[in-house]
Formats: C-alpha cells, sequence, structure tokens
C-alpha cells in the first residue's frame, strides 16, 4: 500500500487500463483497522493508504470463478526484522480486510510484494524460509492459506539504474562496450524519435511498431497481448490528466525501422515496459540506442530510477535469456530480486484446479510454443 508516489502498477491510471481489458478494478482506502471501498483514490486523505486490487472472472460450463490480484503490494525492507512473519501476517491482514468486498466466488487472492533483495541468495532464503513458515501454519488450519504461486505475474528479477547521477556519470558506469555500441549506433546514423499518442505522425509509427512486434514473436516464440492493448495504452496515457507518460521509441536508419520500445514515465520510476525489433541491420545496435534516449528522458522527467523490467535472476550462459541479462546489466545499473508472486487461497478445491491449468498454461508459452519456435 502506498500513499504518494506510487509504482505504476498502483496507480489508478494502470487499473482503469486494465479495467478496459478484462479486469475489474477496485480501490479500497485503509484508515488504521477501517477499509473503505472507494470509487477512486481522490478520497484519500495523507494520513491514510490506499490499494489497488484488480478481478478477473473466468466461466467454465460448470463453475465462474474469480481472482483476485494487487500488483507491487505491500511493500516491505528486505533488512526488517522477522520479516517473513511480518509479511505472512500483512498479507492475511489485507485480505481479511477486503475478501468481504469482492466477488463471492473469488478463490484467491494474488500478491506480487514490493521487497527488493540484493542478491539472490538472500531472496532465495525468504521465499525458502516463507514456504516452510506457511507450511507451519497450515498445519494449524489457518483460516485464510497462503501459498507461494508456481508461476509469477510480474518478473521477480530485474535491473535498476538509478538516475540521480548525471549523464556523463551514468555513461561512465556503462560497460565500455555499451558506450561504444551507442556511439556506434548514432554514428552509422540510426536516429531515434519519441512519439506521444497526441502527435499526428503516432499512427503510422504504430504501425511500424507493431510490424516489429509481429516479427520478434515470430522469431523467439514470445506471446504478445492483441494489437489494441498497447494502442489504448498508448492514448489513454495521452488523454488522462495527470496519467503516467507513456512514450513509443522508434530507432530507423533511413527508411527501415529497426526497433522500438514502450516505456512510461512517473514520479516513482520510470519502466521500460515493451520492446521488438527488426531482422534487418542488427548490427547497427539501435537497441543500446534507443534505451540510452529513454534513459535521458527519464532523467529531464525527474525519474529517480529506470527499471528495465525483467531478465534471468543471474548470469548464466544456458539460460535461453542470457542475451537480455547482458544487455540489461550491461547498463550499469544493480541487479535486485523479488520474491513473485503469492496466494491467499479463499476457496481451497477450485483453487488447487487454478492452479494445475496455470502450471499448464506457463508450461506451453514458456517451453513448448518457445521449442517450436526454435529457441
Amino acid at each position: 500500500m502506498r500513499n504518494q508516489e506510487q509504482r505504476f502498477l498502483q496507480t489508478e491510471f494502470w487499473a482503469d487500463f486494465k479495467g478496459r481489458h478484462g479486469w475489474k478494478t477496485f480501490f479500497f482506502i485503509f484508515d488504521g483497522d477501517n477499509v473503505s471501498k472507494v470509487e477512486s483514490f481522490k478520497e484519500y486523505k495523507e494520513n491514510e493508504k490506499c490499494l489497488s486490487v484488480l478481478v478477473r472472472s473466468f466461466s467454465l460450463k460448470i463453475k465462474k470463478f474469480s481472482i483476485a490480484y494487487i500488483p507491487m503490494s505491500p511493500e516491505f525492507s528486505s533488512n526488517e526484522e522477522n520479516l517473513s512473519q511480518k509479511f505472512s501476517n500483512e498479507l492475511e491482514s489485507i485480505s481479511k480486510k477486503i475478501f468481504k468486498f469482492l466477488p463471492k466466488d473469488t478463490i484467491c487472492i494474488r500478491f506480487d510484494p514490493a521487497i527488493d533483495f540484493e542478491s539472490l541468495e538472500e531472496k532465495n532464503n525468504f521465499v525458502a524460509n516463507e514456504k516452510k513458515f506457511l507450511k507451519q501454519r497450515k498445519t494449524k488450519k489457518e483460516n485464510f492459506c497462503i501459498e507461494k504461486t508456481a508461476t509469477d505475474i510480474q518478473p521477480p528479477d530485474t535491473v535498476l539504474l538509478s538516475l540521480l547521477e548525471s549523464e556523463e556519470k551514468i555513461l561512465s558506469e556503462m560497460k565500455s562496450k555499451w558506450r561504444y555500441n551507442i556511439r556506434l549506433a548514432a554514428k552509422k546514423g540510426v536516429e531515434v524519435k519519441s512519439y506521444s499518442a497526441k502527435d499526428a505522425d503516432f499512427p503510422s509509427a504504430f504501425e511500424e511498431f507493431f510490424k516489429l512486434f509481429m516479427q520478434t514473436s515470430e522469431r523467439d516464440g514470445v506471446q504478445f497481448h492483441q494489437k489494441n492493448y498497447y494502442l489504448d495504452l498508448l492514448n489513454s496515457s495521452a488523454e488522462t490528466p495527470n496519467a503516467p507518460v507513456v512514450k513509443l521509441y522508434l530507432a530507423k536508419h533511413g527508411s527501415d525501422v529497426l526497433a522500438g520500445i514502450i516505456t512510461l514515465f512517473c514520479q516513482r520510476e520510470a519502466v521500460y515496459l515493451y520492446g521488438a525489433s527488426g531482422n534487418i541491420k542488427r548490427n547497427f545496435m539501435p537497441a543500446y540506442l534507443l534505451q540510452w534516449n529513454a534513459i535521458c528522458d527519464a532523467k529531464k522527467f525527474g525519474c529517480p530510477v529506470y527499471d528495465f523490467y525483467g531478465c534471468p535472476p543471474e548470469e548464466n550462459k544456458n539460460h535461453p535469456m542470457h542475451g537480455l541479462f547482458l544487455f540489461k546489466t550491461g547498463f550499469g545499473g544493480k541487479l535486485i530480486h523479488r520474491p513473485g508472486s503469492f496466494d491467499v487461497v479463499l476457496k481451497k478445491n477450485w483453487y488447487s484446479f487454478y492452479k494445475t491449468a496455470e502450471k499448464l498454461r506457463a508450461w506451453f508459452y514458456k517451453s513448448l510454443k518457445k521449442k517450436l519456435a526454435g529457441r
């Protein structure tokens, strides 16, 4: 739960956006032990905390059920004393306060808590200890059972680049090859332009970007949202007052569009959300210049940090995304690790069914589909 300067996933803007793409949005305000369901965060006061909850419903022939999802909340410091106990107590406390406001067929409340561990060992120890602690709680037949999920919604591992230093300092702390590639792209004549949905040339730029998405999906076996999802995100950012700024960046060389990214900027953070690249002139290093332009814009916006948003947890040449790890860590940021998703189970029987179905879906998209694409 956050008061001001929320992580983007806890903003009202993001909840409203997801509400147009299959989710129902709920907003809660906490005042001590009291909780109120409200229509928007405009009603919250300085001494209160607000929480955005997303609910998705599924309909089968024999049953309809829903899951609730709380992204990037609650927040904890990784060095808090008795973190495991505080963590589970907080998840249970929030769940007990809000579940009566949720649809009656809600089978679980899923949390993606924000705890930033600076080492993978710390994160793994926390998750292992938490699983052990939760297993002990299960034997006591707690009303609200908590489980670590087999799959995570938000990427648990990411790279955070501090933007508090000058551009020159940020450049100097990159790997030398990264500085070279940024300059090489510019020297080769690669040009980067950013677009807001209000720009006259935005529609044609977006069409070019989506073509790159299709090429990336076919080449790498990556699953993307429908076209309207990205278009709506960019349009709603441009049309909503005080919303996070969402920009589209394209890297071009002459008449060729080489790569593109979508980046979000808000007071708390800048976040690299989506990226795509073509199959030509990859040796012109357009991805490096794209990121550098977005990083410089984030500094101008006043963002304290640039989140590269997801990468493998450690350097491993055998990992299928090893190249992504090298690319994102090369910009000089700090690799951090979060514990991933946890479920507070409300209806055990249907939750077991959903958990099995979710594992099968993850296997299809993350393993089988990529193998079929030759990765």
